[in-house]
């Protein structure tokens, strides 16, 4: 499903290269910029310096006079307006939309799950207009703070690209470093009983009032499972302990 970014009337230059960056670290490349304040917009410095090194993406953006003109191969479009209107299409969550729209290959009605979809986003200075939020089969509204819901364009482009990207499959985590096997029972209490003569050494602990410290420490070594590698660190510590303690005694 070909997915397309549409900002419509964009004032802040910043936001085209912040919206791009979004574009890029989620897989996707289709933007669109309707009459934007600036002809040049995707030359200017503050726009490439917040693209951050998506200028792949920005090369592709294309900049066109009319909200027609970016919907070519568009089936599905969907607003982002904070405020829901009285009239119009279903205001939804984001993930909420986006389930119900991939969760069958046909909706309801039979219609052909649609070949692109486009997500729309108004001026930063006036939002969406009706007439174009009218046009939308969803109105996706960002779950916010109600006291404060003011989300930076680029922020908002960030939020439904992640989104979009997980309802689609997201990404395979890199692989991560394989664990290492916890030390054996026998290193695991040859290490308790170095690490004894130590905090008796210390005067730390009284051997003939030991209590339930050595118990306690061994199960607390038996939750952290320490690996070979930390068994041996911990003996050189008790080593030192043992070390200090008989020097200090000449």
């Amino acid at each position: 499903m070909h997915t397309r970014f549409i900002l419509i009337q964009t004032s802040h230059a910043g936001n085209v290269g912040g919206a791009a960056r979004a574009l890029k670290v989620m897989g996707f490349d289709d933007l669109v910029l309707v009459a934007p304040r600036w002809a040049n917009v995707l030359r200017r410095e503050e726009t490439i310096q917040r693209a951050s090194g998506a200028n792949d993406v920005l090369d592709k953006t294309r900049v066109v006079d009319t909200l027609d003109e970016a919907l070519d191969g568009i089936s599905h479009l969907c607003a982002t307006a904070m405020t829901p209107r009285d009239f119009g299409p279903p205001t939804r969550a984001p993930r909420a939309h986006f389930e119900s729209l991939l969760s069958s290959s046909v909706d309801r009605g039979g219609v052909p799950q649609p070949e692109g979809v486009a997500f729309l986003f108004g001026s930063e200075r006036f939002g969406m207009r009706n007439e174009d939020v009218y046009r939308c089969h969803a109105c996706l509204s960002i779950p916010t703070n109600p006291q404060f819901g003011s989300l930076n364009l680029a922020a908002a482009v960030q939020l439904i690209a992640y989104d979009w990207r997980q309802a689609l499959g997201g990404f395979d985590l890199p692989p991560t470093t394989p664990e290492r096997p916890a030390a054996d029972a026998q290193s695991l209490a040859g290490m308790l009983q170095h690490l004894e003569q130590a905090l008796v050494a210390i005067d730390f602990l009284d051997p003939a009032a030991p209590k339930k410290l050595m118990p306690r420490l061994n199960q607390l070594f038996n939750r952290a499972a320490p690996t070979p590698e930390e068994i041996h660190i911990l003996r050189g510590v008790a080593k030192a302990m043992l070390k200090a303690a008989d020097q200090a005694k000449r």
